[in-house]
């Protein structure tokens, strides 16, 4: 793929993918491209994986909690703020709707991410305070709780390898 994040494919006119998944139709296991890095996800032993990788929802954990603190850590360094370290712990679960009191939803199940963030270094009451707003502004924060359009079409000839042009 090109360097360039405005090229096209070759002939065809459309943009390369942000990331490529692909895997053995045979069990859960799945080799991931993004950009220059190679990565890999599976399921737990629990539901037919074989735990080689993180699953699924654990990266869309690594995802929030991320840029969550490379949102925090800019804040405090733009502001010169005494703000040392940063951890972020994520734990995704599913609830009832009717169990949660801030949720317009009311029926069926919903998706709960639990985000814990510590914060170490001199900081006022009012700048970790601040912090743990500018924390709930991070862009993945933003997108996961905006309305998303996925949008699903078939790769001409059933294979990315020929349609995108990519290398895995």
């Amino acid at each position: 793929m090109s360097d360039s994040t405005t090229a096209t494919i070759e002939g065809t006119g459309t943009k390369p993918a942000d990331v490529v998944v692909r895997g053995d139709a045979s069990g859960f296991l799945q080799e991931i491209v993004s950009g220059a890095h190679q990565l890999r996800a599976d399921e737990p032993v629990a539901v037919g994986g074989g735990d080689a990788a993180p699953g699924p929802y654990d990266y869309v954990l690594v995802g929030l909690g991320a840029c969550t603190s490379m949102t925090v850590g800019l804040y405090a360094r733009t502001k010169k703020w005494p703000l040392e370290n940063i951890s972020v712990s994520l734990r995704h679960s599913r609830i009832h709707a009717k169990d949660c009191a801030e949720c317009e939803t009311k029926d069926g199940m919903l998706d709960r991410i639990d985000v814990e963030i510590g914060l170490s270094g001199g900081l006022t009451p009012e700048q970790r305070a601040k912090l743990m707003e500018i924390a709930g502004k991070c862009p993945v924060h933003r997108t996961l709780k905006s309305e998303i359009n996925i949008r699903l079409r078939t790769a001409p000839g059933g294979s990315l390898s020929e349609s995108a042009g990519t290398k895995v």
